[in-house]
């Protein structure tokens, strides 16, 4: 059974930074893995943030860009998601996504979520 694994998340302060890991229990450094970043604000849907191919560059959804990373350690098999300049905006759920693309499809793991509050 696929686990992904986030840690991270917590109460900072407007300005403050994060560091989201997702630790993988398959290899997420094939080309054919995908891995992203999602978030939940309370009441509303879950977003994409950040992603980034086996191949190819990461992409930012335009409210974080410049103020968050989206890496992997293939080593590790852990994915990461640093924010920095944080705001209360940035307030959700986050949720790591590896999908594994398959001779019939994709395969589509998600971790259990973290909390991230961002607030004075």
């Amino acid at each position: 059974q696929v686990q992904l694994v986030e840690s991270g998340g917590g109460l900072v302060q407007p300005g403050g930074s994060l560091r989201l890991s997702c630790a993988a229990s398959i290899s997420i450094s094939s080309i054919l893995v995908t891995v992203a970043w999602y978030r939940q604000a309370p009441g509303k849907q879950r977003d994409l943030v950040a992603i980034i191919p086996g191949r190819g560059g990461a992409n930012y959804v335009d409210s974080v860009k410049g103020r968050f990373t989206i890496s992997v350690d293939n080593a590790k098999n852990v994915a990461y998601l640093q924010m920095n300049s944080l705001e209360p905006e940035d307030t959700a759920v986050y949720y790591c996504n590896v999908r594994k693309l398959t001779t019939t499809g994709s395969d589509d793991y998600w971790g259990q979520g973290t909390q991230v509050t961002v607030s004075s």
